[in-house]
């Protein structure tokens, strides 16, 4: 079977470049990642170091962040790339670096994880329509992809790492092509000109369905006629078309077939004869149909299978765009910034002193906790809020001279000595996967082929192994492995055995590690190994800073110092034995050499005196710094604004003013238009009557546009203290540049509650002008010309009409004549409407809007109504005005 030539006429083709590197980085699992060449010991070690590390915990803070159910599956399961050497783990820093700068985000929306699909199609399992256009969705969404970033990227060469990612891929259009030619995956069908078998099948078929309930339809007419059935009935049983009779009148077609019954036994489902032959087509074509549509789905499904080896690739690509792009939101989520990778080579060439220089690194888990989660409650979005990172977690410094080889931290306990080996050891993970690192400034850093730790307790009761055999089994498997570019860390490094021969065998550990890896980091107890230091420049010291006032720790570290338990000091704070701990000290004086005893009591407390004097100073200094700029660019960005703002106002208020001239006109003119209507067909006793009844209702829509008997002006002067406040009376409010009406007003006090909208503020009697009315009445000349017009049309005859007033004009609904008062509690109701009736002119109409709801509000506003001495009548809501009552307003 082929498919239709038109659509092979159409087709397009594009160049199969399969150059890709499928394997260019490894994510398949997170050891063989991290090993170019290693036993399966140092794969293992590897692993036990990332699992104590929590790195498993990085990458699934990092899945939140991924665009696609490939990423989130990958970073959830810990298969996250990193770079097997200096190289590629750069590589992968580009990235992500590239993916910050994107001015917007990749749509990856239509990227499906179709691995499944293509592996169960080489296996010869036949694809269904709704997967074959998952496959369809997937190609040409990856194919979007690749011109958006290629558009995005077209004028600058800075996202070039990420566009060489899909670069060389096939994004095999034809595939795509050939199912969106065949299926319509809006309906889940297979399209008629998939094939012309098909398409001829179901031509047929439709000619025969037609038939076939023409057919029907027609016998069904005839026992209905017959009294045979209460209404025509066609219908589908076991495959075949019938009709519906009842059991007592099957005499009326004779030699049918019944295929079924009704559940009472009364209706009978039966094939007629002549539809029989019919009936026996459409079950041939509906097979047919069903083996040309098994025929279409396999013929692609054999595509797919012929292509799975560039799926896959394309699949691979698609997934390394979506974790460098999670990367890249994770870095600005932490506010990360970009580690540079080195080796020892390039630090001696370069000749910088530091082997790692890493200036207020954050542990990233310990940070998460100081991220908080809300919800916008205006576009109910979800979104991260960062708190400013202060206290918590503790910033720390890392600097280790490019000499160095060995670290040896002391301090007391919980003093962070292990949470500062660890923090060390994710940066190095986190810089090999190109992730950015919670720290200031530029970090620098070595690459290290394989991070080895021996942190925790490793007891085992199965194996017979005590604290002290765990941690030595371990530490002879790391040193095994441990080679000239690897990490190693080592917590508590001797402990558990005879403190004698726990220094021996940790000095003679140590010494050996200096001359076969690059880094070694161990905390320790022990304050001989602080002495290496003075034998030899390969090692270094630094303490945990611990305070003598508040007797706790600070998590801070100092580099260059050592530092001391602080046993005793802790063992008082708790509440031990004073006899105790001053026998204790009496031990302590004896057992420590007096060099070290004067190096605490003086160097030591200078220093740290001089160190707290400095961040203080440096703190303050920031926080002046911040309070500048963010002044500096309010008061920039207020500038900036101002003429816009000014501009944009003065056109929203014109364009209103125009809104509102045009819509007087059409009012205007459709009252004289009426008016010569009802000139026309009303008798010269009715003519003075019909004048006055216009002219009162274009006065009617003048007063709506122009407040009061004129316009309201703003007095030029400046309020002189005179002025007193009356409630109900409009005012301008000079700092809102709005007019206000007075709520509330006391003698004795010179803030005043003033409302404009639903909004009120209390403002100071000096910010408020008065309004001044002007008195001059400014008279209609449309009005005043078409009654001159009118009067010599009509001669005498409007002498003699006696026509009747229309004291309040016609009942024109206006902003300025309404009062809303849904939403209000009963109090605010009662008090905003007693404000809007003291406030209207004499002699006119108010609306008021109390809507229906549970009606407490419109019982409330009637009963006002009906005992306010300014109302003279009100009428109740209508289907005209539903929700709403109007009041007519005394002299």
């Amino acid at each position: 079977m082929e498919l239709c030539n038109a659509f092979l006429s159409i087709k397009t083709r594009i160049p199969h470049h399969l150059h890709c590197n499928f394997n260019r980085f490894s994510i398949n699992s997170v050891s063989s990642v991290s090993l170019p060449s290693s036993t399966n010991l140092a794969q293992t070690l590897q692993a036990d170091a990332l699992e104590t590390l929590e790195w498993f915990s990085v990458c699934r803070q990092l899945s939140s962040f991924t665009s696609t159910s490939m990423g989130l599956s990958a970073a959830r399961n810990s298969r996250f790339p990193l770079g097997r050497n200096l190289e590629e783990s750069r590589k992968l820093l580009n990235q992500t670096t590239a993916g910050l700068a994107l001015p917007q985000p990749l749509n990856f929306s239509g990227i499906e994880d179709i691995s499944s699909i293509v592996d169960s199609s080489v296996s010869g399992r036949l694809a269904s329509i709704g997967e074959l256009c998952a496959v369809r969705r997937t190609l040409r969404s990856a194919r979007q992809l690749f011109e958006q970033l290629t558009e995005i990227s077209s004028d600058s060469k800075r996202y070039l790492s990420l566009t060489e990612i899909l670069d060389d891929c096939d994004f095999l259009i034809e595939l795509e092509q050939k199912i969106a030619y065949c299926i319509d995956c809006k309906l889940s069908i297979i399209l008629d000109r998939a094939s012309e078998d098909l398409e001829f099948i179901r031509f047929e078929r439709k000619s025969n369905m037609e038939n076939l309930d023409s057919l029907l339809k027609r016998v069904s007419e005839q026992i209905y006629q017959a009294g045979g059935i209460d209404k025509p009935l066609v219908t589908k049983r076991r495959s075949r078309m019938c009709v519906g009779i009842r059991a007592s009148y099957k005499s009326l077609l004779p030699d049918c077939v019944i295929l079924s019954t009704s559940s009472s036994g009364v209706t009978y489902f039966v094939e007629p004869k002549d539809v029989v032959e019919l009936n026996n087509q459409e079950v041939a074509l509906a097979n047919s149909e069903k083996v040309e549509e098994k025929a279409i789905l396999s013929l692609l499904t054999s595509e797919i299978a012929e292509s799975n080896t560039k799926i896959k690739i394309l699949l691979d690509r698609l997934l390394e765009l979506d974790l460098a792009l999670a990367r890249a939101a994770h870095a600005k989520w932490i506010k990360g910034v970009c580690p540079f990778l080195h080796s020892d080579s390039e630090t001696c060439r370069t000749g910088d002193s530091l082997l790692v220089d890493i200036e207020g690194i954050r542990h990233p888990l310990l940070l998460e906790s100081s991220m908080r989660v809300s919800l916008d409650s205006d576009d109910d979005e979800q979104s991260v809020m960062e708190t400013e990172p202060s206290d918590f977690p503790v910033a720390i410094d890392i600097k280790v001279g490019c000499d160095t080889k060995v670290v040896v931290i002391s301090g007391p306990n919980t003093g962070g000595k292990t949470a500062t080996m660890k923090t060390l050891g994710l940066a190095s993970i986190m810089s090999k996967a190109g992730m950015f690192l919670p720290a200031l400034k530029h970090p620098r850093l070595p690459w290290f082929d394989l991070v080895l730790a021996d942190i925790g307790d490793h007891q085992s009761l199965e194996q017979s192994l005590s604290t002290f055999s765990g941690h030595i089994s371990q530490l002879s498997k790391i040193l095994k492995v441990a080679s000239k570019e690897s990490l190693v860390l080592l917590d508590e490094i001797g402990s558990g055995t005879d403190p004698s021969e726990g220094v021996a065998l940790s000095t003679s550990i140590l010494q050996y590690l200096k001359d076969r890896v690059n880094l070694a980091v161990v905390t320790t107890h022990y304050a001989d190994l602080t002495r290496l230091k003075e034998v030899d420049n390969r090692y270094e010291n630094a303490a945990m800073e611990f305070s003598l006032e508040t007797l706790q720790p600070t998590y801070r570290i100092i580099w260059g110092s050592t530092g001391d338990s602080n046993a005793l000091s802790i063992a008082r704070s708790i509440g031990f034995d004073e006899k105790i701990i001053q026998n204790a000290q009496n031990w302590v004086s004896k057992l420590v050499p007096e060099k070290q005893q004067k190096r605490q009591n003086s160097i030591y407390q200078s220093l740290n005196k001089e160190k707290i004097k400095l961040e203080d100073q440096a703190q303050k200094a920031a926080s002046y710094l911040s309070d500048v700029l963010t002044l500096f660019n309010e008061i920039k960005d207020e500038a900036e604004d101002l003429d816009k703002r000014e501009a944009a106002l003065k056109a929203k208020e014109t364009q209103k003013v125009r809104e509102e001239i045009v819509a007087a006109k059409r009012r205007i003119e459709k009252i004289v238009n009426d008016f010569d209507c009802r000139i026309r067909a009303a008798n010269p006793e009715q003519f003075g009557i019909l004048i006055k009844k216009s002219e009162s209702e274009i006065a009617s829509i003048v007063e709506a546009y122009c407040p009061s008997d004129g316009l309201l002006s703003i007095t030029e002067d400046d309020n002189d203290g005179s002025f007193t406040p009356r409630i109900g009376e409009q005012v301008y409010v000079k700092k809102l540049g709005k007019l206000a009406t007075i709520v509330e007003a006391n003698q004795d006090d010179d803030d005043i509650l003033v409302q404009y909208g639903k909004i009120r503020v209390r403002v100071n009697k000096s910010n408020i002008k008065p309004l001044s009315n002007n008195k001059t009445k400014s008279k209609i000349p449309l009005t005043r010309s078409r009654t001159k017009d009118l009067n010599r049309n009509l001669g005498n005859q409007l002498e003699g009409s006696k026509s009747e007033e229309a004291p309040y004009g016609a009942i024109v609904q206006t902003s300025k004549n309404t009062v809303d008062l849904r939403g209000m509690r009963i109090e605010e109701a009662s008090h905003y409407l007693d404000i809007a009736i003291s406030s209207s002119a004499p002699k006119s109409v108010l609306f008021v809007i109390h809507g229906m709801g549970t009606g407490v509000i419109k019982e409330r506003a009637i009963e006002i109504l009906r005992k306010h001495p300014r109302v003279e009548k009100f009428e109740q809501e209508s289907a005209v005005n539903y929700g709403c009552t109007v009041a007519y307003i005394k002299l």
